[in-house]
């Protein structure tokens, strides 16, 4: 809220350059705020009475923006990249898809790795739950099963996350 939206009896006011001015009335804080050709903005509305200061709104909203922009371009947003496998997959096809799954969690990406059932190998699906667990083994140097695995449906799913 700024200027004349602020419609509170009394609030506590912060100059322009940080000081305290003390409670006093709304009106008069915008009053003040007037005289020096500045914004009144209410800054802590929940505290009691109300937290205004007295700024360049302009300005204000220009360093939050700013702010908000350093904040996202710190964070990393992790993909999650699939693996797909199926049950009479031969020992140098599953070295290829790890070899896959490397590159991914070294480049800091989840990896998805599916075990798909097609027709009659639906019956088996217990006896192909070692593929999976091979498939960690071979990354355990730099990889930790986030979770383990699982059936869903037509498909057996485990996720594996880079080591810390």
């Amino acid at each position: 809220m700024i200027n004349e939206q602020i419609r509170d009896k009394e609030v506590r006011l912060i100059g322009e350059d940080g000081e305290q001015l003390g409670i006093m009335s709304a009106r008069d804080a915008y009053k003040l705020a007037q005289e020096a050709e500045l914004d009144l903005v209410k800054i802590a509305p929940t505290a009691k009475p109300p937290v205004c200061k007295i700024i360049d709104y302009g300005k204000y909203r220009y360093e939050l923006a700013r702010k908000e922009k350093e904040a996202r371009k710190k964070q990393k947003v992790i993909e999650i990249k699939e693996v797909r496998l199926s049950p009479n997959i031969d020992t140098n096809d599953l070295n290829t898809k790890v070899g896959a799954a490397r590159k991914f969690l070294e480049k800091g990406d989840k990896v998805k790795v599916t075990l798909r059932f097609r027709g009659r190998e639906m019956a088996h699906m217990s006896k192909s739950k070692y593929i999976l667990d091979d498939f960690a083994e071979s990354l355990a140097d730099i990889a930790v099963v986030d979770k383990p695995s699982k059936v869903e449906g037509r498909s057996m799913v485990m996720f594996l996350t880079a080591k810390r």
